[in-house]
């Protein structure tokens, strides 16, 4: 049986990718299906059609996850949820390969276009329109309103939709990583509003879904913003020479930004070899402010560069810390 974990089923594993559907995708999928029965003369082809949005949003996840990788990032799980998926992936902290893992999903979807345009076009030269009206029904929609219009909607260019957060990768060239983030939630911010403006103008906008939309986007700008403000004190603090974080190659700040899991005490690791001056409690890893990604301390020393109080800290390849 499918183990439930976290409000999620977990249905396989595809290349060391768990795939997860949360529960209440079925309670969804009952009430779509539903507004679909309308469309069609047998009610499975309603659930057909919704189990094509199924499969396309997970050929779109899939894509993110396998461009993560190429670019040697970490991806090993997809979560399916009514507003689409979420693929957790950790792709290195450069703008070029943030962009890769980005840009691959809807590649997916462009890529499906000719597959999918094909067979309805196919299908429309041979008259099935007439002759098998809930098949010719189910290739147009799946065509323009499921691939083609996921396609368009998400390459929007409001955060945190794929297309705001490609924007945001492209700024990240020009500047920098906290105020691409800052920008790309502001736009965000932006993008809701105007959504909002649809739903009062635009009769056929009216619907929940609409506004569930705009709160997830509201919501995740909102979050965007703020870790944008914390990115933007951070790179401001001073630094300290002789050391980098070996993921993205950034100095770490001076002071006490390090907070102790036994004794909750600030303290700054790099003054004190990864331990805590107040328990003595140590660690196997520091964590980057920068990028949120944990070394070992030895790791981010430069040779014959990192000091600290007088004491070599030697490379990596010497010696480890732990507990």
């Amino acid at each position: 049986m499918p183990a439930l974990r976290q409000g999620a089923i977990h249905l396989f594993r595809v290349a060391g990718i768990d795939v997860f559907l949360h529960w209440s995708w079925f309670v969804i999928a009952v009430y779509e299906i539903g507004a679909r029965q309308g469309r069609y003369s047998n009610y499975a082809w309603s659930v057909l059609e919704y189990l094509a949005i199924f499969v396309i949003v997970l050929l779109h996840e899939f894509g993110h996850a396998f461009a993560c990788r190429s670019v040697g990032g970490t991806a090993n799980r997809i979560m399916l949820w009514p507003l689409g998926g979420v693929a957790y992936v950790d792709p290195p902290q450069r703008p070029g390969a943030q962009l890769w893992s980005l840009a691959a999903g809807p590649l997916v979807n462009v890529a499906l276009l000719p597959i999918l345009g094909g067979a309805y076009f196919a299908a429309s030269a041979s008259g099935w329109e007439q002759l098998h009206p809930d098949l010719y029904q189910f290739l147009f929609f799946v065509f323009i309103y499921i691939d083609l219009g996921l396609l368009i909607f998400n390459m929007l260019p409001i955060y945190p939709l794929d297309g705001g957060q490609i924007l945001r990768s492209l700024l990240w060239f020009f500047v920098g990583k906290a105020r691409s983030l800052q920008a790309a939630t502001i736009l965000g911010f932006v993008g809701a509003a105007g959504l909002v403006g649809l739903v009062v103008l635009v009769p056929s906008m009216h619907s929940t879904w609409t506004l569930v939309v705009v709160g997830f986007i509201v919501m995740n700008c909102w979050g965007g913003l703020q870790h944008a403000r914390r990115l933007i004190k951070i790179e401001k603090l001073p630094r300290r020479e002789g050391f980098e974080c070996p993921q993205c190659h950034t100095k770490p700040p001076i002071g006490s930004f390090w907070r102790c899991s036994s004794c909750n005490s600030a303290f700054d690791t790099f003054a004190c070899q990864a331990a805590c001056p107040f328990c003595g409690t140590a660690f196997n890893t520091t964590v980057c402010l920068d990028c949120g990604r944990s070394s070992p301390i030895a790791a981010w020393a430069k040779p014959n560069q990192g000091v600290i109080n007088g004491v070599e800290v030697i490379p990596p390849g010497s010696t480890t810390y732990g507990r």
